[in-house]
């Protein structure tokens, strides 16, 4: 069963003069390039061109591009409508897609002062920023308890958390000031604030049944939380923007506790040391600061402190003692999809999860393991078990 609302979408000001091509534009004004547009929408194309939203665009690629580059100038922009749907993988969950002309828009702002605000960003921030991916944090990790372990010499403790239902209970207002610091610009400003106050609960269409929207909990659906509550997931400007909001606690763990061995991917952070009574006088610190200054809170239940050698699971990954393995979840979502993914996609899919093991330092029986199922399939692998070469003879 389908079902579309649509409503008003609300506004916000965002009343601007067209001067996008000026070199020497003035404050307030669009100050870039249709070139830097034609890049935020190359930037946008490389993961959604087969969407449909894409393929519409695209069908009047010129005139569309040049649509969107006038009412940026203008100051008539306004978002459209979004898509909202269910993904079951890992867990249930909900998705809203921004229309593809908007999310060209949000890779325009990002290309416009993210950069500049990642910079002041703590190396140790990873996730949705430049070659600080999954195994970026895996292995920055791996050297921190060697460092602290001496080589997993000796004994150390691990403290992990991560947010209750992070995404949706962001706090828009608290996000708003802290943009408004870190974008001086006041079009880029503007712009941000634009994207960060639309409600895309307001004018979206659902595409997925009521039954797989039923397995999502009430407190995780952003559809069910106040205006000032939560950004969507499956944006760029939603992770850019969750990336500006938790600076804030990575400069307090790093500045104010000083905590040298610590890292975070998205919501999801690990904090060592020798002590466990300090990392757990450090956890009670931490939930004061998100209560005071973000009004957000850690999830008890995911909340982990033991010693480092029992294993630290942490980006698919879970470091052990001189060597780093595959989630077992991982693994078994692996395997099942290449069991059940059709012939037309099993090269793509496959070649997909060979890459992901991989970047575990010790990989190779599970490789062996993915291996198998494609031969039984008809498949061959190469002799490094890093690809499928062709079909089985």
């Amino acid at each position: 069963m389908m079902a579309t609302r649509t409503t008003i979408t609300r506004t916000t000001p965002f009343g601007l003069v067209p001067s996008a091509d000026t070199a020497d534009a003035a404050p307030g004004h669009a100050d870039f390039l249709f070139q830097e547009l034609v890049q935020a929408y190359l930037d946008c194309r490389r993961s959604k061109r087969s969407s449909r939203s894409a393929l519409a665009f695209e069908l009047n690629l010129e005139h569309n591009l040049m649509q969107l580059h006038t009412e940026l100038q203008t100051g008539t922009y306004q978002p459209g409508r979004s898509i909202c749907f269910v993904v079951t993988q890992p867990k249930p969950r909900e998705v809203w897609a921004a229309d593809f002309r908007d999310r060209i828009v949000h890779h325009l702002l990002y290309n416009q002062v993210g950069p500049t605000i990642e910079r002041r960003f703590i190396a140790d921030s990873c996730a949705c920023i430049k070659e600080r991916g999954t195994l970026y944090a895996a292995k920055r990790l791996d050297a921190k308890v060697r460092s602290i372990t001496h080589n997993w010499s000796q004994p150390a403790h691990y403290l992990k958390c991560d947010l209750a239902n992070f995404f949706v209970s962001i706090n828009k207002t608290v996000l708003e000031q802290q943009l408004a610091k870190h974008i001086t610009q006041p079009y880029w400003q503007a712009l941000a604030l634009q994207i960060l106050w639309h409600d895309p609960r307001q004018n979206y269409e659902l595409r997925t049944t009521p039954k797989l929207l039923a397995k999502v909990p009430q407190h995780k659906r952003l559809a069910e939380q106040p205006a000032h509550l939560g950004l969507p997931i499956g944006n760029l400007s939603s992770q850019f923007f969750a990336n500006v909001y938790l600076n804030a606690l990575d400069q307090f763990i790093k500045h104010q506790l000083q905590a040298k061995y610590y890292i975070r991917y998205v919501d999801d952070f690990v904090l060592l040391h020798q002590s466990p009574q300090q990392l757990n006088q450090w956890r009670h610190q931490i939930e004061q600061f998100l209560a005071t200054h973000l009004q957000a809170q850690l999830n008890p239940s995911k909340t982990i402190l033991q010693p480092v050698d029992r294993g630290i699971d942490f980006v698919g990954q879970v470091i052990k003692p001189w060597h780093r393995v595959t989630r077992r979840r991982t693994l078994k979502t692996a395997l099942r999809k290449v069991t059940s993914t059709p012939q037309p996609q099993l090269r793509e899919t496959a070649n997909s999860y060979f890459g992901l093991l991989s970047q575990a330092s010790h990989s190779q029986r599970d490789r062996e393991k993915l291996a198998k199922v494609l031969l039984m399939r008809g498949r061959a692998v190469n002799a490094g078990i890093s690809k499928i070469v062709g079909r089985r003879a």
